[in-house]
């Protein structure tokens, strides 16, 4: 198991750690439902730096990506971000990923901690044929998501550049509590605003204790990966291994948003296709109707109590008060509104479908 570059400061906090993605993460700290609304009405860290980074650069770099990748990467100016993904040959995802555009011929890709390998021999075997020069730098990195509406607020004192404007999905690189050079993005996996900090990981220390220091009068507080995981689905993210995966297509997942026909990529034809012809099932959103909590796995069945699905994500909302959870139904059954049922133990509670997010904010 690897740690990362805060591994002691997380375990003097009290944070409950555990592998995950081989690493050694903060699980939680003071409990889950406590984080959730701690970034949802003010201001919560965690430390994401078990997720991977690869550069991405040279003459070739964007055709390199440009065929790897479902979103169309040359609409990227300098400074921009974009959420995409690596189709398989198979109509599934290899991963989903943010991309950065750095530089003219320069481009960050941030991946799953527990894809790194698969992704960068992924990557790698394409790019036999365009040459452009890939780095791994995961190692190098520490990775900062400082998340909730108090977010500009607090760490305004530590940037030099003004923080209100950078748009959402923008970053800039610039000083950041006295560090040069730190990534200071405008993107998160929570829904409730805030900023992603990507720094080396001697800096990392610093950081950590400037952004607490900064937010203190604002109720900064560390949060673990589980109240990740509820902030996520409540606005209806998708969580690779969960919701989407090597078996899975973007146009099922509801991820056509992300999958632009106006270049060649792998698997292109073969997704295009399926647009046209609709796919045979759909990842769905759904509430409970009664009390209960849905759980990955957990069979979804019709009113008869026929099996029409599985609940790739689930949990009691923090906010909404309500179970709630994802997974994939036919198509003959994804209208919002439409009633279906989730096998919890023996009984089958009754779920509504509806329109992501679940959290409207």
């Amino acid at each position: 198991m690897k740690n990362i570059a805060l591994h002691s400061i997380h375990e003097k906090l009290g944070a409950k750690m555990v592998p995950f993605a081989g690493y050694n993460m903060p699980v939680q700290y003071e409990g889950v439902t406590a984080e959730h609304l701690t970034v949802r009405e003010a201001l919560g860290v965690f430390d994401v730096s078990h997720m991977g980074e690869f550069l991405v650069s040279g003459a070739q770099a964007l055709a390199l990506l440009q065929k790897v990748m479902s979103n169309d990467a040359s609409k990227l100016e300098i400074g921009d971000a974009q959420y995409s993904c690596f189709p398989n040959e198979d109509d599934g995802i290899v991963d989903d990923l943010l991309c950065y555009r750095l530089q003219e011929n320069e481009y960050l890709l941030v991946v799953n901690a527990s894809n790194i390998e698969k992704d960068w021999n992924w990557i790698s075997t394409y790019n036999k044929d365009f040459h452009a020069d890939l780095k791994d730098v995961s190692d190098n990195y520490s990775l900062l998501a400082i998340q909730g509406p108090k977010a500009i607020a607090a760490m305004q004192s530590l940037a030099t550049l003004n923080l209100s404007e950078i748009p959402f999905y923008k970053f800039k690189i610039g000083n950041f509590a006295g560090v040069e050079d730190v990534i200071i993005s405008a993107t998160g996996y929570t829904g409730a605003g805030g900023f992603e900090i990507y720094c080396k990981n001697e800096n990392a220390t610093h950081i950590w204790n400037a952004v607490f220091k900064a937010g203190a009068s604002f109720g900064v507080k560390p949060i673990g990966l589980a109240a990740r995981d509820t902030l996520r689905l409540e606005m209806g993210y998708c969580l690779y291994g969960n919701d989407i995966d090597d078996s899975t297509s973007p146009m099922e997942a509801g991820l056509g948003w992300i999958t632009k026909f106006t270049k060649d990529f792998i698997n292109a034809s073969a997704l295009a296709k399926e647009k046209a012809q609709k796919p045979s099932r759909k990842l769905v959103a759904f509430e409970l109707d009664e009390r209960g909590i849905p759980r990955q796995g957990y069979t979804i069945v019709d009113e008869n109590d026929n099996p029409i699905g599985t609940v790739t994500s689930g949990t009691m909302s923090p906010c909404l008060q309500k179970g709630i959870g994802m997974g994939y139904v036919p198509t003959t059954f994804a209208k919002v509104g439409a009633k279906i049922y989730i096998q919890v133990r023996k009984k089958a509670i009754p779920a509504t479908l509806i329109k992501l997010p679940f959290y409207k904010g």
